[in-house]
C-alpha cells in the first residue's frame, strides 16, 4: 500500500485529487496540506511514501520546503530522522506543474523532487507516476524532457567544471549505466542490454548516486544531462559511443 500526502492550496482541486486517488486500491491518502510549511510538518508526522505537490510554479520558499521534506536530516530544526529507531526513509516528492520546464523546475529536482508531471497528465499517468516514485524510481513527463534538458544546460554552465569533476570519479561501466538510466531504460533493460545481473545494476546505481552526491535517480538523470554524458535522442553517448537511443520496447 502506497500512502500519499496531497499538497494543494485549492479546496476543489484537493477534493478532486483525493476522490480520484481513493478509487485506487493500492493508494491511501493520509493527509492534505494547503501550504508548503504545513506540508513539511505533515510529512514529518504522517510519514507518507509520496508527497504529491500541485501548487503551480515553486518559489524559493517552496524549494526550501521540498528540500526539508526529502532531506529532513539536513534541517537543524527538524527531528532526527532516526530518533525513533525506525530508520525511516524520507518521503518522495512528485510535482504537478502547469508550466514547461524552467529554472524553478530544475531547482525543485535539485532540492530532491523525484518527478515532474504536467497538470494535464492523464489519470493513469498520475497513478503510474505515484507507484513508480514510491518504489524508488524517477518520473519526468515526456513533454517536459526536452525543455528540461535545455533549461538544465543553460543553468548549469557556472558549475559545469565541478560537476564534470564528479563525473570523472565514475568508472566506465558506471558511465554506461548512468547514460542508460538517463535515456529512460529500466534496471531490467540495462541488465539485459549490458549483459550484467540486475543486482549488479542496482549496485552500480547506488555507487553512482553516492559519487555524484545525488539522493535519487531523477537527480542522476539531471546530472547526466548537465555534464553532457547524455545528449538528445539519436545522438551518441559518452564514454564509448554506445547508442542508447534505439532501446527496444
Amino acid at each position: 500500500m502506497t500512502t500519499v500526502l496531497i499538497v494543494n492550496d485549492q479546496a476543489l482541486q484537493r477534493l478532486g485529487l483525493r476522490m480520484f486517488l481513493e478509487t485506487q486500491p493500492d493508494l491511501t491518502i493520509v493527509g492534505e496540506a494547503t501550504a508548503y510549511a504545513q506540508a513539511v510538518r505533515l510529512a514529518d508526522t504522517l510519514r507518507p511514501d509520496v508527497v504529491l505537490v500541485d501548487m503551480g510554479r515553486p518559489d524559493e520558499k517552496h524549494i526550501q520546503a521540498i528540500h526539508r521534506i526529502t532531506r529532513p536530516d539536513a534541517d537543524p530544526t527538524a527531528p532526527d530522522a532516526d530518533a525513533d529507531g525506525t530508520g525511516r526513509i524520507p518521503p518522495r516528492v512528485l510535482i504537478l506543474t502547469p508550466f514547461d520546464a524552467d529554472e524553478s523546475a530544475c531547482a525543485a529536482l535539485r532540492a530532491g523532487a523525484d518527478g515532474l508531471l504536467l497538470k494535464d497528465a492523464l489519470p493513469h499517468e498520475l497513478t503510474a507516476a505515484l507507484r513508480t516514485i514510491a518504489l524508488g524510481g524517477a518520473v519526468l513527463s515526456p513533454h517536459l524532457t526536452r525543455a528540461l534538458v535545455d533549461a538544465v544546460r543553460e543553468q548549469s554552465r557556472s558549475d559545469l567544471t565541478e560537476r564534470r569533476h564528479r563525473l570523472s570519479h565514475l568508472s566506465e561501466r558506471e558511465c554506461e549505466v548512468l547514460a542508460a538510466l538517463a535515456s529512460g531504460w529500466s534496471s531490467r533493460e540495462i541488465a539485459e542490454r549490458l549483459s550484467i545481473a540486475p543486482t549488479t545494476v542496482k549496485s552500480h546505481i547506488s555507487s553512482i548516486l553516492t559519487k555524484i552526491g545525488a539522493r535519487a535517480r531523477v537527480q542522476a538523470v539531471v546530472f547526466a544531462y548537465e555534464t553532457g554524458l547524455v545528449r538528445p535522442p539519436r545522438q551518441r553517448l559518452h564514454p564509448n559511443g554506445t547508442d542508447f537511443s534505439d532501446r527496444s520496447r
